[in-house]
């Protein structure tokens, strides 16, 4: 569907692609050319009732629910091959909505979210329930039933790759699903579900409502009553709207929030690692990363060393237009957010800390900043920036070393660099986070839990996980005649 001035991206409700109820329409910007791109419909309470009573259709008397688990699975994998037939198109949506490098959409997030429909397909299929001996003559065993229908609001900084986080695991286990992507980066979506029809997903399934939270699509979807499950990833405050919305509804919620995450380098660590894992933790996604290791601290003595080392490797890479196969740093997703990372910078270079590198670029751009000498109560320590700035701080002991790193109210993960293997566990039970790296960062196996603690989140998604938010377990228990009473 177009307009004829720009390409227009719009809901898709009960399986067709359909404007807003009232005809309205936002523009989605290229963040490199900070120029609009593409018309997106402006979903409101109308849209999301008609996609909500799509999805409850589909739940209450469609197929979806009730086929069996390898049918399902069998159209999931049709679908993730569609993904990947489709890459490059998916790749382009992402890349030009939020300024991503083509060589992350392309390379990793596409191939990432094909896997993921992948996993949860083969997953719900080979999961087994439980069988409860018992000596009462009963026989006891446990089922696990779809939940209904899901909201499903997906962030802007991995936009196809974290919607399928929610939406596989999701419809794997027989829901259907509402998707409201993020305002920023609403192409990936429509695509998305487009390919889900085309995979032979029946109607109404899978439903994308675009729009912008507050008082629009995102308030009337996670305060929809006939809503089931809520599964959000965003920044903390919203977080906290959300989850009060839904507990007047009484509806269970997933919440991955905002981040923090401390990256421990000791003396002992490969630096040579501890720096190339430290800048990919950092500087990919120009930053934008909830997971991002945006405070080092280092072990006094190796911390100049290390210092200098990081601030060449930050200076070396290439900022560029995201389209560019070279670029390993493109633009801020929006002029919103470029606004709040250039306040952190700013405060930085003011003397809030020494700028050993980086600093402010052309249009929406900052150069990966590094800033050293920063004390612990700064903005610049304490807040999220979600950009490509970096503190570095020493310190002398493992214990002083714990206390910086849990010294924040965030908990979504940490880094810890060392050859010692003691210090290595003894750290991973000391930090106050969902998940720990050791000699590496975003290992993401999809088995594993993922979520946060604190103002990091509440719950977790992944493998059982996932499987345990999006179904309602139920206990089957069944008398068993004794034999004597059968003659």
């Amino acid at each position: 569907m177009s307009d004829g001035t720009h390409r227009f991206f719009g809901h898709v409700i009960d399986g067709e692609e359909c404007a807003s109820a009232d005809g309205r329409r936002f523009e989605t910007v290229d963040p490199w050319r900070r120029a609009p791109w593409a018309e997106v419909a402006l979903g409101g309470a109308a849209d999301v009732d008609r996609a909500v009573a799509a999805a409850r259709r589909a739940f209450d008397e469609g197929p979806w629910p009730r086929m069996g688990s390898a049918e399902r699975g069998r159209l999931l994998h049709r679908f993730a091959d569609l993904i990947e037939a489709h890459a490059e198109e998916l790749a382009q949506a992402d890349t030009t909505d939020m300024g991503k490098p083509i060589t992350e959409t392309r390379g990793k997030d596409v191939p990432r979210t094909a896997a993921n429909f992948r996993f949860f397909a083969d997953h719900a299929r080979l999961t087994a329930a439980e069988a409860l001996p018992s000596d009462t003559g009963h026989h006891v065993y446990t089922r696990y039933e779809p939940a209904g229908v899901v909201a499903a609001i997906a962030p802007w900084n991995f936009p196809l790759m974290m919607a399928s986080w929610k939406v596989a695991p999701a419809l794997a286990w027989g829901n259907t699903v509402v998707l409201k992507p993020a305002e920023q980066s609403p192409a990936s979506a429509t695509l998305l579900a487009k390919l889900a029809v085309e995979a032979g997903i029946p109607a109404g399934v899978l439903n994308v409502v675009h729009g912008f939270g507050g008082d629009g699509a995102g308030q009337a979807l996670t305060e929809h009553p006939d809503v089931d499950r809520i599964t959000f990833t965003g920044e903390s405050a919203t977080g906290r709207v959300i989850s009060a919305a839904a507990a007047r509804n009484l509806t269970p919620v997933s919440l991955e929030l905002g981040g923090k995450g401390a990256n421990l380098v000791f003396a002992d660590a490969d630096l040579d690692s501890a720096v190339d894992w430290s800048i990919k933790a950092i500087f990919t996604n120009a930053g934008q990363v909830c997971l991002a290791g945006s405070r080092i601290y280092v072990e006094r003595p190796v911390y100049q060393e290390f210092l200098e080392r990081l601030s060449k490797a930050a200076a070396a890479l290439r900022l560029g237009a995201p389209g560019e196969e070279s670029t390993q740093i493109g633009p801020l997703s929006s002029q919103e957010h470029y606004e709040k990372v250039r306040s952190y910078v700013e405060l930085a270079e003011s003397g809030e800390g020494r700028v050993v590198t980086g600093g402010l670029g052309d249009g929406w751009t900052v150069r990966p900043t590094v800033v050293a000498d920063v004390p612990e109560d700064s903005r610049l320590v304490r807040e999220e920036i979600f950009g490509p700035v970096v503190v570095v701080t020493p310190f002398d002991s493992e214990r002083e070393a714990v206390e910086l790193a849990n010294g924040t109210p965030f908990g979504l993960n940490a880094m810890v660099f060392t050859e010692n293997l003691h210090r290595a566990h003894r750290l991973s039970a000391a930090l106050d986070v969902g998940t720990v790296w050791v000699n590496c960062f975003f290992v993401r196996d999809l088995r594993a839990p993922f979520g946060g603690v604190g103002d990091s989140g509440v719950g977790r998604e992944g493998g059982t996980y996932s499987r345990e938010f999006f179904t309602e377990p139920k206990a089957v228990v069944m008398r068993i005649a004794a034999a004597e009473a059968q003659a």
